[in-house]
């Protein structure tokens, strides 16, 4: 079919004008610059007229994440490697796993029951929810804050030692897998630049809630099992 010149007209100015709203939307990604990945902020990339998000947070922690041990034992055996013995057997495994202490999304902390490696299907799960927690924080207008990793890969003599001051603590401990990753909920890093000005305080609850906006997310995508640990203050999760 021939178009006429006011219908070809017509195309052209959808056309332009379609163009220039992605350029809109997207210009803050095409202009930066790879040096801004040594700036926390400029990791976050968010159109500047952007209005803040409402937090909103998830209806009921243990309903939301109620993914026991033994559910997230099964994702653990099929995506881990065989148990850990001790210090130097992790050593001996860099081949499988992945050291993860440290990322500009995420802390973690002095470890004392576990060491800083994960198998590298869930190294990039840790590494996707921190950037998530970042993009939202941002776009909720919520000062950036890293996350705090508390327990990780667990050597089979660590499990032994912490049975002997925790009745409560499994033998088959998901976290022997190196699938397994436990964050903080109470407890977070402020992400402040050196020279400027200090944030603005932020309540953990706030956190809290954004926070599990991000691994519900998670979870129902099917990234991750996640069970929300009252006692120990965490979210306690496994890589799917």
């Amino acid at each position: 079919m021939k178009l006429t010149k006011a219908q070809f007209l017509m195309g052209y100015i959808i056309v332009v004008l379609l163009l220039a709203a992605v350029r809109w939307v997207y210009g803050a990604v095409t202009n930066m610059s790879p040096a801004v990945a040594d700036n926390a902020e400029a990791l976050v990339v968010v159109p500047s007229n952007t209005r803040p998000h409402r937090i909103r947070s998830v209806g009921s922690y243990l309903e939301a994440f109620p993914d026991t041990n033994a559910v997230q034992l099964v994702a653990a055996q099929l995506w881990g490697v065989q148990p850990v013995a001790n210090r130097a057997d992790a050593e001996a495994r860099k081949k499988e796993l992945v050291y993860v202490a440290s990322s500009p999304y995420y802390h973690v902390d002095p470890l004392r029951q576990s060491i800083p490696y994960l198998v590298p299907r869930a190294a990039v799960l840790l590494q996707d929810i921190g950037q998530a927690f970042f993009d939202s924080l941002y776009i909720k207008g919520v000062p950036l804050h890293r996350l705090i990793v508390t327990s990780v890969l667990r050597t089979q003599e660590d499990v032994a030692r912490l049975r002997r001051f925790n009745g409560n603590a499994t033998e088959n401990s998901c976290h022997l897998y190196g699938t397994t990753f436990d964050i903080c909920y109470n407890r977070y890093e402020t992400v402040e630049p050196p020279d400027g000005p200090r944030r603005r305080v932020v309540g953990s609850d706030t956190l809290k809630y954004v926070l599990s906006e991000v691994l519900r997310d998670m979870r129902q995508q099917g990234r991750c099992y996640i069970k929300y640990e009252v006692k120990q203050g965490c979210f306690h999760m496994t890589v799917r």
